[in-house]
């Protein structure tokens, strides 16, 4: 049958529910058209009960989830630059928290368990199977009622040292699983956020004959939470990306003497400089040069005149201990961390005249860094910094 038809048949069809144009194809993504539905679902929920779908544990599970997929509409900006052309209702235009922590993608079976609630198949929400024990709930309220921590100053540089160290590899995460203890003064990884057990109180004995104890936990977003260490556990275990973070350092890294078996890895060394920069020549007896290699020492500094990484000078090699069986980017990053305080700061220019600033130079007395690589050697280097002022070792402050 031929087209022809006119407005006035156009109009009668989409009366009837007919479409008289086919359908254009899509221009959207998979995801940017699952984004759409889950919208359009809000909308249709906000018409059949005049207002936006509201949180609480008194409300239908299915506009608690709805509340909380708007949360996290309004929170992401693609999502609202995608929706509000659509937005007829408004629902884009009051921003709040959400009360639930989600990833930026998550399904309704997810949404679902974020709720205490499993779906019974993915595509049919509607049949729910098993819902939360009161006890569960209580564990989820409790790790989720945060307030703001008043003395986070003081835990701040504890998080900030710490990512640096999980990003250079001097620590590492482990899956937290069912036999891993809590303790204070560890790290931990929960809902995406780093968490520090700052204190434990005296332990005790649950109604279920369980040792439990109060714990306050700092998180890296600046909250707290004073929890019980099995409600803390739980939801570590419950967590898919639940994590502990492992001590830079779980014993010794290398030993002075090679044991059958061992493989050389390479050798620390430490230099002083004979550059007569005006810098080096005030602090020529403490200013050193620390680096890790895996050849010979002399042949890495035969052309330091050369290279803006020796100050464009000639070096003398004061200390070298040679190190067996270790990762020595590893080694090196963590004498850095070490040593960081006390970080030489010169720009000096290369041979071409350009500015260049050397990272490796520490102003630090040869018997301190002689102490780190023992205490290396030992494994008990772990906490450590130097500290400028004393011109020694110390505990990292928090």
């Amino acid at each position: 049958m031929a087209r022809g038809f006119t407005e006035e048949d156009d109009a009668l069809l989409a009366e009837l529910g007919v479409e008289a144009e086919a359908k254009k194809e899509s221009s959207r993504t998979p995801r940017e058209e699952r984004v759409v539905a889950g919208f359009e679902d809000i909308q249709r929920f906000v018409e059949q009960h005049g207002q936006s779908p509201q949180h609480g544990e008194d409300r239908d599970i299915f506009e608690r989830m709805y509340a909380v997929r708007l949360d996290r509409l309004r929170a992401l900006a693609d999502c609202r630059a995608l929706l509000e052309p659509l937005d007829h209702q408004g629902l884009l235009a009051s921003v709040e928290p959400s009360r639930v922590n989600l990833p930026d993608e998550m399904d309704d079976d997810e949404l679902l368990t974020q709720l205490g609630v499993d779906a019974a198949a993915p595509a049919d929400i509607t049949e729910l199977r098993h819902v939360r024990s009161a006890a569960e709930k209580r564990t989820a309220e409790e790790i989720a009622n945060r307030q703001k921590c008043e003395d986070f100053g003081q835990f701040k540089p504890l998080f900030e040292q710490v990512q640096k160290e999980l990003s250079t590899g001097l620590r590492e995460t482990r899956r937290f699983e069912r036999k891993s203890e809590i303790a204070p003064g560890r790290l931990y990884i929960l809902g995406g956020q780093k968490a520090y057990v700052a204190t434990m109180e005296e332990p005790f004995t649950n109604e279920h004959g369980n040792i439990d104890a109060r714990l306050r936990v700092v998180f890296d977003n600046g909250t707290e939470s004073n929890l019980l260490m099995r409600s803390f556990q739980k939801a570590l275990q419950q967590d898919p990306a639940g994590r502990r973070i492992i001590e830079p350092s779980a014993g010794p890294l290398f030993a002075d003497q090679r044991e059958e078996g061992d493989e050389a890895s390479g050798v620390v060394y430490v230099l002083r400089s004979k550059s007569d920069h005006p810098t080096v020549v005030s602090h020529r007896d403490v200013l050193h040069k620390i680096g890790v290699t895996g050849g010979d020492v002399a042949r890495r500094v035969a052309d330091a005149r050369l290279d803006p990484t020796f100050l464009m000078a000639d070096v003398e090699i004061v200390a070298t201990y040679e190190l067996f069986n270790i990762s020595r980017t590893r080694l090196e990053n963590l004498i850095h961390r070490i040593f960081g305080t006390a970080r030489l700061d010169v720009e000096i220019k290369d041979r071409f005249g350009q500015p260049v600033t050397p990272r490796e130079w520490f102003l630090v007395p040869l018997f301190v860094i002689d102490e780190a690589i023992e205490k290396i050697k030992n494994g008990t280097i772990t906490g450590y910094v130097y500290d400028p002022k004393t011109a020694s070792l110390a505990r990292a402050a928090g």
